[in-house]
């Protein structure tokens, strides 16, 4: 990651993602110290228009606008690992993630209904708690990054498998919330996702045309893919998941100026390096991306610490252990029918990466409140999906207990070789 490129004591910050870690303590801080003055200053100040009817507050600027930025630079490094070379190519590989991604959610669902039966003896209140079976079955993308990155080190294969898996996972968990739980005064309006292919159809135009500034695909197909998703009232953070995949990842083609051009060109010109948008989109947007993660994390983890109940272990119990056995179980049976983990993995990273799935925090925190209407149950849920960000040090010491090794350099673990190779 380019992250790794840049040195001294602001590259450290921006590699560990100190800046996310900080938001998320300043927010529980803010929430416990003032939680009317930090709502206020979150959801209540709004510029004076609106963007296709949604008030412009922080909380909107940063999930709906900044948030897409960060999907953006997450679906590039899913993207060099599925091109030749990388740990998710061929494509057969980038199956098993996928299939992990089911394990993922049906893990979860699955103990969290059975806890809930077990544990909850009065009907109506078992029957509102399992409402909530929808809180534990995505991940909380930027923090499990994070800790997939310390944990496996920015270059090992299973912090690709984690990404496509978390994405993937987002993205079922935003279905999840538009089909079982809507917006009664915005319904799902699928038909407008068709301004989301159209966006697709845009970039890759673009692409036929070997257009090599990134910006365009960003600004143009990303923008129509944005309001796609806005009119189809889903969550528009994943308006470039559809999009980056199409910014061109090689140098330009050869032949694309004439001798009599290329002659003309200076030589600061002639050494200058070609452009690659795929590289240059993360270069030029990725450190604003790291360091806007304060913002991410100070608008969305800010919970007041209330009681805690029986909701508040089944949901950190349905994250930790469900996601945990979910997607080891699944991917594991790929394995077994053909489907082979990316080079590098094996079944002791395959488990830490399930749990490092289980970091639900600020998803499961948004799920929570669309989920319970009864502000108990609620408040009981939320502090299960907030304590879930202790998954984050437990994982670090499983990866320390079963001796995972990191990979820090850009050097692809060979076909084939274990956790027990040299350590690169």
């Amino acid at each position: 990651m380019s992250a790794h490129s840049s040195g001294g004591i602001f590259g450290k910050i921006r590699e560990y993602s100190l800046p996310l870690i900080v938001g998320v303590f300043a927010a529980l801080a803010a929430a416990n110290w003032d939680y009317e003055a930090y709502h206020h200053w979150v959801d209540g100040v709004a510029l004076p228009f609106k963007i296709l009817g949604h008030p412009v507050t922080l909380h909107f600027f940063i999930n709906d606008i900044f948030m897409v930025f960060f999907f953006g630079v997450a679906t590039k490094e899913i993207t060099d690992a599925v091109l030749p070379g990388g740990a998710l190519n061929p494509m057969k590989k980038a199956i098993n993630p996928l299939v992990g991604t089911l394990g993922g959610v049906f893990g979860p669902v699955g103990v969290y209904f059975a806890l809930t039966y077990l544990w909850v003896e009065d009907p109506a209140t078992r029957d509102a708690v399992a409402n909530g079976w929808g809180v534990p079955t995505a991940t909380d993308i930027a923090l499990a990054w994070l800790c997939a990155r310390m944990v496996f080190g920015a270059k090992h294969s299973a912090v690709s498998f984690l990404l496509l898996l978390a994405i993937a996972d987002d993205a079922i968990g935003l279905g999840i919330i538009a089909v079982f739980y809507p917006d009664p005064v915005h319904p799902v309006a699928p038909l407008n996702l068709a301004w989301v292919a159209g966006a697709m159809l845009v970039a890759l135009a673009m692409r036929k045309r070997d257009v090599r500034a990134w910006w365009p695909y960003i600004l143009v197909a990303g923008g129509i893919s944005w309001y796609g998703l806005m009119m189809a009232h889903l969550h528009p953070a994943l308006a470039l998941v559809f999009i980056v995949p199409f910014l061109p990842s090689t140098e330009p083609t050869e032949g694309l100026i004439s001798e009599e051009e290329a002659e003309r060109l200076t030589a600061a010109e002639r050494a200058r390096p070609p452009r690659v948008p795929l590289s240059d989109f993360e270069h030029a947007v990725k450190p604003s991306v790291d360091w806007g993660l304060f913002l991410f994390a100070f608008c969305n983890a800010g919970v007041q610490f209330g009681a805690i109940g029986t909701p508040t272990w089944i949901v950190l119990a349905s994250l930790a252990i469900g996601k945990t056995l979910g997607i080891t179980l699944f991917s594991g049976l790929a394995v077994l029918i053909g489907f082979p983990l990316p080079a590098g993995m094996d079944m002791r990273s395959l488990a830490t990466a399930g749990l490092v799935a289980g970091i639900g925090l600020t998803v499961a925190l948004f799920v929570c409140g669309v989920a319970f209407t009864d502000p108990v149950l609620q408040g009981e849920a939320k502090m299960g999906a907030l304590l879930s960000g202790g998954v984050f040090l437990a994982a670090v010491v499983v990866g320390k207990l079963l001796r995972i090794q990191r990979v820090t350099t850009d050097t692809t673990p060979l076909e084939g070789r274990g956790e027990n190779g040299p350590e690169h």
